[in-house]
């Protein structure tokens, strides 16, 4: 009966999977919404688009934007429709097709989105350490930190 094994393990992968990003996020929100007022997926939209080629625009269409962020097209309207209206972020035509619509930071969002980096940066890291001391959540962040340099941009040369 190998398939159910399979199956099991699987389950036992997304719920550690699952259990991390809880205790990640139960770190991440509270030092992000005291620290500056954001929520994590508000800081992600900021961080994402902040990190788009210069050149482009640092923009994304919506659907880009809600995959980036993994929420649906319409939690990401209404994040992007919040960002909006605290003046963080702004919605531009584009000017290829006219119908296609762009999501960009305003100088405000990258001003919070400079200010918030280290509080992130530090929650995270501290999230990552108490998970690193549960048993069950230790061998997937040990995962994660050997990924580490794989993940991270290369340096310009």
């Amino acid at each position: 009966m190998r398939t159910g094994d399979d199956a099991e393990s699987r389950a036992q992968g997304w719920r550690t999977l699952a259990a991390l990003h809880a205790c990640i996020d139960d770190v991440l929100e509270p030092a992000l919404q005291r620290g500056h007022g954001l929520s994590v997926s508000e800081y992600g939209v900021l961080d994402v688009l902040s990190r788009q080629d210069v050149d482009a625009g640092q923009r994304l269409r919506m659907a880009q934007l809600a995959r980036a962020i993994v929420l649906s097209g319409s939690a990401t309207t209404r994040l992007v429709d919040r960002l909006e209206r605290r003046g963080l972020l702004r919605r531009r035509l584009s000017d290829e097709d006219r119908r296609g619509i762009y999501t960009v930071v305003t100088e405000q969002g990258r001003q919070l989105l400079d200010r918030a980096r280290s509080t992130h940066d530090e929650a995270l890291a501290r999230a990552l350490r108490e998970a690193s001391e549960l048993p069950e959540l230790a061998p997937l962040v040990r995962a994660l930190a050997a990924l580490e340099p794989v993940l991270r941009p290369s340096e310009p040369t």
